[in-house]
């Protein structure tokens, strides 16, 4: 059954956590960790989003309303994992991956009074990240094991925006940790892990500078992020002769993230809301599907995801809410090299961004935009090597 699974979760590299609640791009999973032997893989993902929407303002006289145009950019996932037997009950796994990241542009040159929607013209924003995971198995009882880890995350981000504000991070790297066990069943195929993954804060050095809040100039200040913390239940069953049955489930405390530097605070006119990014919602992510193993050579999966839309005003990082997804992928065995390859279509939920209050003067000034019918399209490809 372990074709059907690497088939799964390959196309759900860049693909269901591609467009998960916040910025994640990548959801750490366990399953390396029951891998049989010594194992490596290597996967790549391309995933591309379409997502548009239009721009309302309600300062008075109102304005027209304006086209964002396609303000997701396509980008690539890299990830690498190692998975080594120490000894008949542990083991250890090294995880390489890219867990969070924004690549959005507010670039439509169309409306003519873009310099007056926040949404519309000349707004930029990036976030990378880099994670290295190290977790350990031990099986303490028969059919039961314990999990934990540390993982080192490394993130930075830049902005800039329609009114000459423009901020800039220090690359900081900070730890979090794993803590979780998994039950069991190899009769019946059946597994389940469940694991906790800590909030992670980092302490940036912002600079900023802005014409618009104060004079222009730049000025270095701190600035604390905190990467939510998650809760992920993964598990699998067997259901007939070759066919396994699995998926996950996971909770991650979007509320929790902020970006709030410290002069774009300062121009807010709402002290009680001064962010320049932030989540109203929580997230739960479903993923389910169903592995086939056809031969010694040849098997597939199909996998469903799904993300419930909240309402409410998202950041405008991500404008989405929720998703529907559905993929397919199907493996080939050569010895002890597997090569999967697949494929996933993603309904982007529908959802309402607004302007921070730095931007738009008061409160009943903000520039609204709703982002409707939006969809995307991931492909990965994934190479296992067992040892």
């Amino acid at each position: 059954m372990k074709r059907a699974i690497c088939a799964a979760v390959a196309i759900g590299t860049g693909a269901s956590a591609a467009f998960a609640g916040g910025i994640e791009r990548s959801a750490l999973s366990t399953g390396i960790l029951f891998e049989d032997g010594n194992y490596a893989e290597f996967s790549f993902g391309s995933v591309a989003p379409k997502v548009s929407g239009v721009t309302s303002s309600e300062v008075i006289p109102p304005l027209p309303p304006g086209t964002t145009g396609d303000v997701a950019g396509d980008y690539t996932l890299l990830s690498f994992g190692y998975k080594n037997n120490l000894t008949e009950t542990l083991d250890l796994a090294i995880i390489l991956d890219q867990p969070i990241g924004a690549d959005v542009a507010y670039l439509d040159p169309s409306y003519p009074y873009g310099g007056l929607l926040p949404l519309t013209t000349t707004s930029t924003a990036s976030i990378d990240s880099k994670a290295v995971t190290a977790l350990l198995r031990y099986e303490f009882a028969e059919n039961l094991s314990a999990i934990g880890g540390v993982r080192a995350l490394q993130s930075n981000g830049v902005v800039s925006l329609f009114n000459g504000y423009t901020m800039s991070t220090t690359r900081e790297t900070d730890l979090g940790y794993i803590l979780g066990g998994a039950w069991e069943r190899p009769d019946i195929a059946a597994r389940v892990a469940v694991t906790y993954q800590s909030a992670i804060d980092h302490d940036f050095t912002v600079t900023e500078d802005s014409p618009a809040l104060m004079g222009g100039g730049p000025i270095d200040g701190p600035m604390r992020t905190t990467i939510p913390q998650s809760l992920t239940v993964e598990f699998q069953t067997g259901v007939a002769a070759d066919t396994l049955l699995f998926g996950s489930v996971k909770w991650a405390e979007w509320t929790a993230f902020d970006i709030t530097p410290p002069i774009f605070a300062a121009g807010a006119d709402d002290p009680a809301d001064p962010s320049l990014v932030s989540y109203e919602n929580d997230t739960v992510t479903w993923n389910l599907g169903l592995g086939r193993r056809f031969n010694e050579d040849w098997s597939a999966a199909i996998l469903a995801s799904y993300e419930e839309t909240k309402g409410g005003f998202v950041g405008n990082l991500g404008p989405s809410d929720g998703f529907t997804s559905i993929g397919l992928a199907v493996t080939r065995t050569f010895g002890n090299v597997e090569i999967t390859g697949g494929a996933r279509y993603v309904w982007i939920g529908d959802a309402n961004t607004e302007s921070p209050d730095a931007l738009s003067g008061t409160t009943a000034d903000r520039t609204l935009g709703e982002f409707r019918d939006n969809s995307g399209v991931a492909f990965g490809l994934r190479v296992g090597v067992s040892f």
